[in-house]
């Protein structure tokens, strides 16, 4: 069985600014422009059996903006009569009403279990796009922009079972055929799972085509499905469609479809029911392993061959552990006997006296270790120094002891850390796996509408974009732009909703769940001279952080960033914002 590649993201050095001083409040009035909408944004507030913090996470905190990438400020919603309606800016100051290029067919309001209607702009020419209620379509659009050539007409629909959202979805053309490949989302309830929350996470990758010769329609070729236990921050379809990237906490694994995914089911059931296959304890200067015998076992059914960092055991001809030890042991001096109640215990010396031993056979996982209260207290007692309850109870001492009130928000980080992992799309294996461990994911953002959409993480204080390049299989990920300080400054926005950046890094920018909008600009020459009076030296760029209050007491539904303008979705309005970027 092939295992995945363990590797990690490379960062640029000449893209750190390590004499990083801050962002300077800039109070230059930003340009603001809004515009009334005819009818509401189709906001689907989550029900009473959508309580769980994933629910919450895709779609509580749905972005209802759409940015279509493929052309330069153009964002699409869908309002409550079903219309997709678009909004293109040539000019600020001449700005039209949004217009309709689409009507849902369905009546939105007739479902009761629906979530969010979804859109995703595929290619320059194609859209998919959900009601909400379960039903998938694929769009042929035309060239959009151009009123000569731009029609939205229906080229497949398709009702796919349960309501769920479009996560990311790509055009594949060759000269055979023409395939979109679509990345769906869903929470399903669990009905076996007595632990957590009740219920699990189900990406589906779906594959539609058509022949080019045939006259035939569009039809969907494949379905794979992966379940998780979290929402993924981040998930996309390679550009060749050969491989699939997730970004999350929980890790994602494909299932079969159908009878298989019980069978599956059922079996993630019983190992969890399963004993342990050993228990083992330790002190100072030994270990004890105790194994239970099956009945009427004699001492010439078994056979337990020590090594200085190897151990075999074998019962009734057929192979019980097996492995390298964690550390070295005295192989000579190391014993097994059967006891009275019918269990194999196995003495081994430790060859480094001291030492704490966390597992028995390195990267095994079927025994259980058993620490008795003496232990427990050891450790407790040699752990006192780093942790108190008391705010440093002893200032004279040389390293006093961490309190958690003397901790910033920035500071504490999620108990699980995320990890990037890469799927094979034709044996659905994983291939690479990247341990985030701290490094906190923060959003996603298309730079190039051909290639994936990057994804920005937290390193230290600072916040890293990345570039995925499913080509490159040594160098995957490409640190291609810094937000010097910013993963320190977006710790402290405890009411932040959405974040983004411009596509050519010039700023980013978060807003609040009401009102509020921050950009963090990238450095800039300054006209004027500027000195540092603590170094004495004179400074030749400043970043420059402005803040923008919009004019309305409806809670933010949508924000998306271009290279010139945000452009931030309310309720009842949509407000744009010009940042003048600087050259």
């Amino acid at each position: 069985m092939e295992v995945a590649a363990n590797c990690s993201l490379r960062v640029k050095r000449p893209l750190l600014d390590p004499r990083f001083e801050g962002y300077k409040l800039s109070l230059e009035p930003l340009p603001c422009y809004q515009l009334e909408l005819d009818a509401a944004v189709a906001e689907v507030k989550l029900r009473d059996d959508q309580y769980t913090l994933e629910h919450m996470h895709a779609f509580g905190m749905y972005n209802y903006l759409h940015c279509d990438s493929w052309y330069q400020d153009s964002v699409y919603y869908i309002d409550t009569l079903g219309r997709i309606m678009n909004l293109t800016v040539m000019l600020d100051t001449a700005l039209g009403k949004p217009r309709e290029v689409f009507r849902l067919p369905t009546d939105l309001t007739a479902c009761d279990n629906r979530l969010c209607a979804s859109i995703h702009f595929t290619s320059s020419t194609w859209v998919t796009l959900s009601d909400g209620t379960g039903r998938l379509y694929v769009i042929g659009t035309g060239e959009r922009g151009n009123s000569a050539s731009e029609k939205w007409e229906i080229m497949f629909n398709e009702e796919l079972g349960d309501p769920f959202i479009i996560i990311h979805s790509i055009s594949l053309l060759n000269a055979e055929e023409h395939s979109i490949a679509t990345l769906l989302l869903r929470i399903e309830k669990e009905e076996l799972d007595m632990k957590g929350s009740g219920f699990y996470v189900s990406l589906e990758w779906v594959t539609i085509s058509k022949k080019n010769k045939d006259k035939k329609k569009y039809e969907i070729i494949k379905r794979d499905i992966l379940r998780g236990k979290s929402v993924p921050h981040y998930a996309a379809i390679e550009p060749d469609g050969n491989g699939l990237m997730i970004v999350s906490y929980k890790s994602f694994t494909f299932v079969q479809a159908g009878q298989d995914l019980e069978e599956n089911m059922d079996e993630d059931m019983s190992e969890k029911i399963k004993e342990p296959l050993y228990y083992w304890q330790q002190t100072e200067d030994d270990l004890t392993v105790t194994i239970r015998l099956p009945e009427d076992s004699t001492k010439e059914d078994i056979q337990v061959q020590f090594l200085p960092d190897h151990i075999n055991i074998v019962l009734k001809d057929h192979q019980f552990l097996e492995g390298k030890l964690y550390s070295s042991i005295d192989h000579e001096s190391s014993t097994w006997i059967i006891k009275e109640s019918n269990s194999l215990e196995i003495s081994l010396i430790k060859k480094n006296e001291g030492l704490t031993w966390p597992e028995l056979v390195v990267g095994d996982k079927q025994g259980e270790l058993i620490r008795d209260s003496a232990q427990c207290a050891a450790i407790a007692e040699r752990l006192m120094h780093l942790t108190s309850e008391e705010l440093n109870p002893n200032p004279d001492k040389g390293k006093p002891p961490c309190n958690a009130q003397e901790l910033e928000e920035c500071d504490i980080f999620f108990e699980e850390s995320s990890s990037l992992c890469r799927f094979d799309g034709n044996t659905l294996k994983t291939t690479h796996v990247v341990n985030l461990g701290s490094n906190q994911y923060l959003f996603s953002v298309i730079v190039d509408p051909k290639e994936m959409p990057c994804f920005c993480l937290r390193h230290d204080v600072d916040a890293l974009l990345w570039q995925p390049h499913s080509s490159k299989q040594d160098d995957m990920w490409e640190h291609i732009a810094t937000f010097n300080a910013l993963g320190y400054v977006q710790a402290s926005k405890r009411d932040k909703k959405f974040f983004a950046c411009a596509p050519n890094y010039s700023y980013a920018a978060l807003c609040e769940c009401l009102r509020r909008v921050f950009i963090y600009r990238q450095p800039a020459p300054m006209s004027t001279v500027l000195y540092n009076r603590k170094e004495g030296r004179q400074v030749g760029q400043v970043a420059k952080q402005q803040v923008a209050s919009l004019e309305t007491n409806d809670p933010i539904l949508g924000f998306q960033a271009t290279n010139e303008r945000l452009f931030v979705l309310t309720t009842r309005n949509l407000f744009l914002i010009k940042v003048n970027t600087e050259n």
